[in-house]
């Protein structure tokens, strides 16, 4: 069973990727941001808890979304392998998915990380604020905010799969076509 984390900062194409992905492969694809904007977008729950995080920025905390990525998968039992996009997040979560995983005698495949600077990545969030009507990319002090988390909490999963041998870096910057040529490389190679 095939199971990749495309992994990256906000903004460097993991969702469009992903949409591609998951039919070459044929791959559920998990993105913990849409599945929290479903719960937002109907009132659940689960949506205002992780909504009031969100607007501010922060990270939804990993109880919650460890507990909802989980019932997420159970979901497709019938499943050639998962494309998790937007998770982990911490290294706890990484942690939680190996332990997960392993009570399924399943693992991870890979960590394929877009890397995108920085500078790139704020044009990208300012853009798509404008093209897809994504509130929290709109505000600059939000979407610096987002990037400093992602640095502090998120870019350490990086090390978490490092050590197991399964991270690989990708450049992702250029066209799609060719972001994701660079992508099933990697994994064709898996």
């Amino acid at each position: 069973m095939l199971h990749i984390i495309l992994f990256g900062p906000p903004g460097a194409g993991k969702g469009t990727q992903a949409a591609l992905l998951q039919d070459t492969y044929s791959l559920v694809h998990l993105s913990t941001g849409d599945i929290f904007r479903y719960h937002i977008k109907n009132n659940t729950e689960l949506g205002a808890k992780a909504k009031a995080f969100m607007d501010q920025g922060q990270l939804v905390p990993d109880s919650l979304t460890i507990e909802l990525l989980q019932s997420e998968v159970e979901k497709h039992p019938e499943a050639k392998g998962f494309l998790f996009d937007g998770f982990p997040r911490t290294s706890a979560q990484a942690e939680a998915l190996d332990a997960f995983l392993a009570s399924r005698n399943q693992k991870i495949s890979a960590l394929i990380a877009l890397e995108v600077a920085e500078e790139e990545l704020k044009l990208r969030l300012a853009e798509r604020a404008k093209t897809s009507g994504r509130v929290d990319d709109a505000d600059p002090k939000v979407i610096e905010n987002r990037i400093a988390v992602y640095r502090n909490e998120t870019e350490p999963v990086k090390d978490h799969y490092k050590k197991l041998n399964l991270y690989h870096g990708v450049d992702g910057v250029g066209s799609i076509n060719e972001i994701t040529t660079r992508l099933t490389n990697v994994i064709d190679a898996l």
